[in-house]
């Protein structure tokens, strides 16, 4: 007869096999499986099923140690598998005033003085990266510090294109190549919480300096920027111009939502066909303004329209118009469209240009360091007219910006806020509309919610 050890020994032999059989079932037919699982359970109907296990408790099951001895591999074959093991490291920099080519190859991590020398001595690999700031240098470097890869990546202008100068090594020595390529838009998502600016919110974010003004200037009308509260929240679709996969330049905001004292802001940009583009509420609102709400992009505000102590008379005047703190050659941008009245010098107003707009409405943006505008030329809304600069009578660089009518003046702050401009989405576009809105919401939602959880 048979021991009790047997059987239990049997029974686990039985139940191993079973369970090996059932997972190579499992691996070879799942779909098979999962057919025959979802009908039992139709024809089961609502009955309840339970499975025993024909085996002992697992608690009662003896225990044993095993005990094996390990070499460990020596130190020497270690080192010498090291030695053999290659690898390639990324690394990439901007270049600074001050760089020489050994100065920004040791940023970069490249131990090669062969190609420091090339990049001091070679012509193109010099200008393109000694010679300018804030250009993007990549370098692919070997486990050795070899260098295997230089690239110098830059935005020439504005027509969409970018270049490329690539020093790699070429038999015992260098070569460089110039290429001109096109930049690639993306779009990217992005979100931040308030917690004392808004650039101190962006930059904490990733988000580029250019989209933070384009929020300011998307929400002028609905939102006091210079009074944000702490806990406010945002979110921004925006284009990034691309070169070879990294950001070279940001592009247009595409959608975005700012919440702030309990309420929701929203602004899509949207082109109706025949139509110029514009930004919209989601219920199909404009909300373009006859005029911006800043000449500047956004800055703190130094001195508001009241009167004040003339800082170079020092006798009490009315204040005529609104300073806007900027440091020197600064953009200077049209509040609104219109023709240029006058470019050039008057008094203590130094360099100043004057704009009609409709409704016999001017504008007036004075001490400016340069003029880019003539008299007689059509503006549109946004344009630059010239730089922030310090001519006339003004003891600091500055722009100072008047809103007239009929040659009288007025809180310049109060009339533009006052402004309405655009028109709702046509009828036609309303499903168009309705389609690039979904979108927009679905991803403005995806990155509000990733801002929640981090805050949770």
């Amino acid at each position: 007869m048979p021991t009790l050890s047997t059987l239990i020994n049997g029974i686990l032999a039985a139940e191993e096999a079973f369970a090996s059989r059932l997972a190579f079932v499992i691996r070879t037919h799942p779909r098979h499986l999962t057919a025959a699982v979802a009908a039992l359970l139709m024809t089961a109907g609502g009955g309840a099923f339970a499975v025993a296990s024909l085996g002992p408790d697992a608690a009662d099951l003896p225990i044993r140690q095993v005990l094996e001895t390990v070499t460990p591999l020596s130190v020497e074959s270690q080192s010498e598998a090291l030695d053999g093991y290659s690898f390639t490291l990324f690394r990439t920099e901007f270049t600074r005033a001050s760089d020489t080519a050994d100065a920004l190859l040791g940023r970069l991590g490249v131990r090669d003085p062969a190609a420091a020398a090339f990049v001091r001595g070679n012509g193109d690999a010099r200008l393109a990266m000694l010679s300018r700031v804030g250009r993007t240098i990549s370098a692919e470097i070997g486990h050795d510090g070899r260098l295997h890869r230089l690239s110098a990546r830059w935005v020439p202008d504005a027509n969409g294109g970018f270049r490329r100068v690539t020093v790699e090594p070429d038999g015992s020595g260098f070569a460089v190549r110039n290429e001109a390529e096109t930049l690639d838009t993306n779009q990217r998502v992005a979100g931040g919480t308030i917690q004392s600016s808004l650039f101190a919110a962006t930059d904490a974010a990733g988000i580029p300096d250019a989209i933070a003004s384009q929020l300011a200037d998307i929400f002028s009308g609905d939102v006091d920027f210079r009074q944000l509260r702490k806990g406010d929240r945002f979110a921004v679709q925006y284009e990034s111009l691309e070169a070879d996969g990294q950001a070279m330049r940001s592009g247009r905001v595409l959608a975005a939502e700012f919440e702030t004292g309990g309420k929701v802001h929203q602004a899509l940009w949207f082109e109706a066909p025949g139509q110029k583009g514009g930004y919209y509420r989601f219920n199909g609102e404009s909300l373009r303004r006859a005029y911006l709400a800043s000449p500047v992009e956004f800055t703190r505000v130094s001195s508001g329209f009241a009167m004040r102590l003339h800082p170079i008379l020092n006798s009490w005047r009315q204040h005529t118009g609104t300073d806007f703190a900027a440091p020197p050659g600064t953009p200077v941008r049209t509040v609104g469209d219109g023709t240029v009245d006058f470019a050039g010098w008057q008094n203590g107003y130094g360099n100043i240009v004057i704009v009609n707009h409709r409704n016999r409405q001017q504008t007036a943006y004075a001490h400016l360091s340069r003029i880019d505008v003539k008299a007689g030329q059509s503006v549109s809304q946004g344009q630059k007219v010239g730089a922030v600069g310090s001519t006339g009578w003004a003891t600091g660089p500055h722009l100072h910006f008047e809103f007239r009518i009929d040659g009288q003046y007025f809180d310049p702050q109060r009339m533009l806020a006052e402004q309405d401009g655009g028109t709702p989405v046509p009828a036609s576009a309303r499903a168009a509309f309705a389609k690039v809105m979904g979108a927009a919401r679905t991803e403005l939602a995806a990155a509000s919610a990733t801002l929640q959880a981090r805050a949770d």
